[in-house]
């Protein structure tokens, strides 16, 4: 897997950024650290204060984390 894609995210960030799939329905995450740490790793950008996914946010969504996935095995 490229260096690119993998992040040591925390289960609450993973989270976050699934949430971040669809709409959220107030436009804010239920944890405002959550997307900080989110938009300083360029996986979230704020755009009028709601957070929005990025493209490399998407990328790391789709591909996984070698982590969560040591965890599964």
């Amino acid at each position: 897997m490229s260096n690119d894609f993998d992040f040591d995210l925390s289960h609450d960030q993973w989270e976050a950024l699934k949430a971040l799939r669809n709409p959220v329905s107030n436009g804010r995450l239920s944890k405002a650290y959550l997307s900080e740490s989110l938009v300083k790793l360029g996986l979230v950008v704020m755009n009028d204060g709601v957070p929005a996914i990025t493209p490399a946010g998407r990328k790391v969504l789709v591909r996984g984390s070698c982590r969560l996935l040591d965890l599964v095995a």
